[in-house]
């Protein structure tokens, strides 16, 4: 039987047929419908591949029933892996591409989107495209800065833009650019090869360079081959933007990684395919990976499909790492079937066994995540109906091994890497906040003359920030005058209610946005400041408690992760957002809903009695004010915003005088209860004239 693949070896021959016919009505397996050519059989053929090619599955599916596909899903089974009709609308004369073409162009890192206040009557939609980079760990070297720098200028909007997955975004690109784009990004050391789409995306890693602490050169490094391990293997990338002509990088793939990628002892591969991971249909939706040092939360790690902690000995030699799944933001308003989950603890694994562990948790989401609704096949809608025991009794079928027990951990930090860092090499990094993650204007030039001077490489952060680094200590005076020349002001001296925030770009040209996000936080967050002074809290924190992690996005989507903000804000509407309070500042906790709809405009009357609660009833000062919602609670938190009175009124209340022992009474009432004096004080009132 031609590229029948490895079961596991306790599934009876007859058990094999039944399940992978029952496996493939349900879409848990998928045909390849491949000889070892790569070339399309007869629909005959078809018929006989699917019963012998289908991926091995645990001998009980999750069901018998016959399941619908989406029309993505249709779209990527007849792709070719990822060219038709891609190639062909390429060179069309429209200045846009259909349907199915837009689909696919996901997978090569870019969506095609419409500029929605450039519409003209009688015109149309103005279209344009975004191409988003594959930067593992964030790390860009000099001449891939410098070409997207160009790039931007020349083809784009004049702006680069940090995403809050540590790679770049070209905005404003127009089709006829579009190879010329990617081609370019190509032959300088870049790639765009799945920064969108069903496949894995950027993987992400501490940004930090610390180049004496190994801990950190080994997640850097982990991140770069888990990007290989898990690129689309087709070579449709290059037919569509190299003519065929696959470039080869200086950089050479690690061995092991091209060793786990071909191993299928356990039934993870399609054999013969040209995407012997992913097969024809490709994940059910996107899947994205952190990897981390025990301690770093730079990543907001718990919001990955996957994450990664690296475990080192005493020495910082390598040892394994502890894997957490079941992660992702994402959700939709007004769906309550769709939720943002944290991952899991699934277990630990040894270093060698880390890709086949990795390899295994992308086939159990390939075969078992639902490919009939896309709100529903992120792979944490498969954890979370499953429970995490099921999933790992799974994954362990296709890792031929059992998870061991993870390793113990020490706290999260959120880490924004601002300022200077000594990298242990005798070289310098310069972490610069960059409002969320748009270098334009002054910024951009006088980066562009830093990094071009001295050759520097660059890191993005997983907070939309940039990393200058490998600078010479001689060099400091002037990478701060130069930048300094230019406006932008020392790291230290940005507020720090700012340079903790993030943003996604939504209006106008993001299609799922319904309202603002970038555009907007710059006044959102200044007037946050302007409350917290009126109420008594200093709006740069202080050296116990920083002030609150704020994040806006435009759509309930969460690029931006704003349930892991201890103020999220979410656009339900035009000048409508949902509010999120509780979350904590190490990024372990989510956010819950305080609000479903609340008017920009009322936003000072809603902010103002919870600071205020906040500063007068906070356990001590270093409680920041995530943790002191979740503490006291949303039901606390409504009742004082109910009988609140803003200070400047306060005069205007008549006075009563009472006995000391009642007074003692009524403070410690309040203290019991968590209330303010005077809301016990009405409420005792109120209660007593009840009564009578």
């Amino acid at each position: 039987m031609i590229g029948m693949n490895m079961v596991p070896s306790t599934l009876p021959k007859s058990e094999l047929v039944a399940s992978a016919n029952s496996s493939f009505a349900r879409g848990a397996c998928h045909p390849t419908s491949i000889l070892r050519s790569g070339r399309p059989q007869s629909s005959a053929f078809q018929r006989l591949d699917t019963r012998i090619k289908c991926v091995a599955t645990p001998s009980k599916p999750p069901t018998h029933h016959s399941a619908n596909r989406s029309a993505v899903e249709i779209i990527k089974e007849n792709s070719d892996y990822l060219r038709h009709p891609l190639m062909g609308e390429l060179v069309s004369d429209n200045t846009f591409i259909d349907e199915a073409a837009m689909q696919l162009m996901k997978f090569h890192g870019s969506y095609q989107q419409d500029e929605r206040e450039k519409r003209s009557f009688g015109k149309g939609k103005s279209y344009q495209f975004m191409m988003r980079t594959r930067q593992p760990a964030g790390v860009v070297c000099n001449q891939l800065y410098l070409t997207m720098d160009d790039l931007a200028d020349k083809y784009g909007n004049g702006t680069l833009r940090l995403t809050t997955r540590q790679a770049y975004q070209l905005h404003g690109i127009l089709k006829g650019d579009l190879k010329t784009v990617f081609s370019s990004v190509i032959k300088n050391m870049g790639s765009t090869l799945g920064a969108c789409g069903d496949v894995n995306r950027n993987v992400m890693g501490p940004p930090a360079p610390f180049k004496n602490k190994p801990e950190y050169v080994i997640a850097e490094k982990l991140a770069n081959d888990i990007a290989d391990l898990l690129a689309p293997q087709s070579g449709a990338y290059y037919d569509v933007w190299l003519d065929g002509e696959k470039f080869f990088s200086s950089v050479r793939e690690n061995p092991e990684v091209t060793a786990a990628r071909e191993d299928n002892r356990f039934g993870t591969n399609f054999e013969g395919s040209p995407e012997p991971i992913y097969g024809q249909q490709f994940l059910p939706r996107k899947f994205k990976v952190g990897v981390t040092v025990p301690g770093d939360n730079n990543i907001d790690l718990y919001t990955n499909d996957v994450g990664i902690v690296v475990i080192t000995d005493a020495a910082g030699g390598f040892q394994g790492a502890n894997f957490i799944v079941g992660g992702g933001m994402g959700r939709t308003h007004r769906n309550q079937d769709t939720s943002p989950f944290l991952g899991v603890d699934i277990g630990y694994v040894p270093k060698e066994d880390i890709f086949y562990a990795l390899k295994a948790i992308v086939a159990t989401q390939r075969d078992y995540g639902r490919r009939d609704d896309r709100k529903q096949s992120r792979m944490k809608y498969l954890v979370h109906r499953w429970g995490i025991d099921k999933f790992r009794s799974v994954v362990e079928q296709y890792y031929g091994k059992k998870f061991e027990q993870s390793k113990p951990l020490p706290p999260w930090e959120f880490k924004t890497y601002h300022g200077w860092f000594d990298q242990g090499d005798g070289k310098l990094a310069y972490g610069i906040p960059v409002m969320n993650g748009r270098l334009k204007g002054a910024l951009k030039q006088s980066l562009r003359t830093i990094i071009e001077r001295y050759e520097l490489p660059v890191r993005i952060t997983g907070t939309q920030d940039l990393m200058l680094c490998d600078i010479d200590p001689s060099w400091k005076d002037d990478v701060l005058g130069t930048l300094r020349g230019a406006g932008v002001p020392d790291s230290d001296q940005v507020p720090l209610l700012q340079a903790r925030s993030m943003a996604c770009p939504a209006m106008p040209l993001c299609g799922l946005a319904i309202g603002e996000a970038e555009r907007g936080l710059p006044e959102v967050l200044e007037r946050i400041a302007e409350v917290m002074s009126k109420c008594g809290l200093p709006a740069n924190g202080t050296s116990m408690c920083p002030p609150p992690v704020v994040r806006m996005t435009g759509c309930p989507n969460g690029c931006a992760r704003p349930y892991m903000a201890e103020l999220g804000f979410v656009c339900d509407g035009p000048g409508s957002y949902q509010l999120y309070l509780g979350a904590c500042p190490n990024q372990t906790r989510m956010s819950s809903v305080f609000l479903e709809k609340m008017k920009l405009t009322d936003m000072e009357s809603v902010l103002e009695p919870l600071f205020h609660f906040y500063r007068a009833r906070r356990a001590s000062e270093a409680e920041a004010f995530g943790d002191f919602c979740n503490r006291v609670g949303f039901e606390a938190l409504r009742q004082f915003q109910e009988v609140y009175v803003a200070p400047p009124t306060l005069s205007r209340l008549p006075r009563v005088m009472v006995d000391e022992d009642a007074f003692a009474l009524l403070k410690a009432t309040a203290e019991k209860e968590g209330k303010t004096l005077q809301e016990t004080a009405s409420d005792a009132i109120r209660f007593y004239s009840t009564r009578q």
